[in-house]
């Protein structure tokens, strides 16, 4: 029977947004009374039509100028579009009539914290406090203030009282997570953790959040064994999902990643950040085909989602189809150039098509972006060694060394290139250094130094450092 009846109260909506859409595509005036106007706003701002919404919100204030829900939906709606004093002004008209009105000063403070004035943001929402119902969400909107100003510590307190207030707070508990993270605490947050799970051993939502700061830590079994028991207890929680199969990727179990990626999907509405997880899952299985198919279902839902075109471009180039490759890559970065691993992978395809300058360009761009990535520097150095300029090669990697200097592997390829450029003393300087770093990793020298006496020569040496 509920069921029935929001039903017909959405379809009641409905037909009164295809009566106002009628009277403005005629430019007709129809009278539509506060309710109408106010659940029409309502149904452009939750499809996310902001326009419509806002054009909706400023016919019905001519009408009805006094409405507090109408000013406030306009202030949240010029909020949205960063018009922060236009939004300011509005809240403070509505204040004018509503002088009391805690919906007013705590909008206020959001708008404040989102603008970047955090302390008139945080004073306003202890004032909102006093007198708030859901405190623990005026808490939660406190510690998001002093987590933009980088006050974590004050930001953890915050957090913590809206837990005290509301164990099922999943906001706070998900921001806690990540400011204690911030501050290097979260190792030793896990009691508090895991007192929740203690308190209440059958909570989905307990479980779920220790395997947040499991994962955060980088121990992704133990992340995945939270996520596990958060699935037994609600087996249809589909963030649960997402996350264990987050979990698995990071485990290299893309088989097991997958599977959740796809319970997922069963369980909530189709994301474009699903598709093309689970396009991931399958391209590291090497079904490049089939992860093509589901990140250009991730580019169908969102044209803009600039991940798919990536996975899309990354697959094709996988498969040999350089030159289709190409142009998706492109697109990723059309939509992100700030991204180094996309002008990596561009890079590396032109290199497999003989574009030698416009990979180095690329290679440099991805360099530059993010210098502390160890795979653009060896692929931009195998570049210059397929084309035997073992000089440059060398340069290259050196510079690598800079960015990176206890990455081993970067000291071995130096003393490969500099052995090849016959400079021979260099050599053997950086190749003991890489035998000191990580002296495990010496077989990539016999993989390129292949004459045998040159191989006796380079033993003795690893040897002598052989722990």
């Amino acid at each position: 029977m509920m069921e029935q009846d929001f039903e017909d109260r959405q379809e009641d909506v409905l037909h009164s947004v295809r009566r106002y859409e009628t009277m403005l595509n005629r430019r007709e005036s129809s009278f539509f009374d506060l309710d109408t106007y106010e659940q029409i706003v309502e149904h452009y701002m939750f499809e996310g039509k902001i326009e419509d919404a806002s054009q909706a919100c400023d016919i019905a204030l001519e009408q009805y100028p006094y409405s507090l829900e109408l000013m406030l939906n306009k202030a949240q709606l010029l909020a949205n579009l960063s018009k922060f004093d236009e939004a300011l002004e509005v809240l403070n008209k509505a204040s004018l009539f509503n002088p009391s009105d805690l919906d007013i000063l705590y909008m206020k403070g959001t708008i404040y914290g989102i603008s970047g004035d955090y302390p008139a943001s945080i004073e306003l929402l202890n004032q909102v406090l006093e007198h708030a119902d859901d405190k623990d969400d005026v808490h939660y909107h406190i510690g998001l203030a002093y987590q933009s100003w980088g006050k974590h510590r004050e930001a953890v307190d915050s957090f913590k009282k809206a837990i005290e207030i509301n164990m099922a707070n999943e906001n706070a508990l998900y921001e806690l997570a990540s400011s204690l993270d911030e501050i290097g605490k979260l190792e030793e947050s896990l009691p508090y953790y895991q007192q929740f799970i203690d308190k209440d051993p059958f909570s989905h939502n307990a479980w779920y959040f220790i395997g947040i700061a499991y994962s955060k830590l980088h121990r992704y079994e133990d992340a995945a064994d939270a996520y596990e028991y958060a699935i037994a207890i609600k087996d249809d929680f589909a963030s649960a999902y997402f996350n264990l199969g987050n979990a698995y990727m990071n485990l290299l179990n893309f088989a097991r990643a997958e599977e959740n990626y796809r319970f997922c999907l069963e369980h909530e509405d189709i994301t474009p950040e699903v598709y093309c997880c689970l396009g991931a899952s399958i391209e590291r299985q090497e079904r490049y085909e089939e992860a093509i198919h589901y990140y250009k279902e991730s580019i169908k839902l969102d044209s803009l989602w600039d991940d798919g075109y990536f996975g899309v471009g990354v697959c094709l180039s996988a498969m040999g189809k350089w030159l289709e490759a190409i142009h998706f890559l492109k697109k990723a970065l059309k939509l992100d150039d700030k991204n180094s691993y996309y002008w990596l992978a561009l890079a590396d395809t032109e290199a497999k098509l003989g574009n030698t300058v416009s990979a180095i360009e690329a290679y440099q761009q991805s360099a530059e972006l993010e210098p502390l990535n160890i795979d653009t520097w060896v692929q931009w150095s195998l570049l210059y060694y397929a084309q035997e300029d073992y000089n440059r090669a060398a340069e290259i990697i050196l510079s690598g060394i800079d960015e990176l200097p206890e990455e081993a592997e970067l000291y071995y390829r130096a003393a490969i290139y500099l052995y090849k450029s016959d400079k021979i003393k260099d050599a053997i300087l950086y190749l003991e250094t890489g035998l000191i770093i990580n002296h495990d990793q010496h077989e990539i020298i016999f993989e390129y130094i292949t004459n045998l006496e040159s191989q006796k020569k380079i033993f003795k040496i690893i040897e002598h450092y052989k722990k």
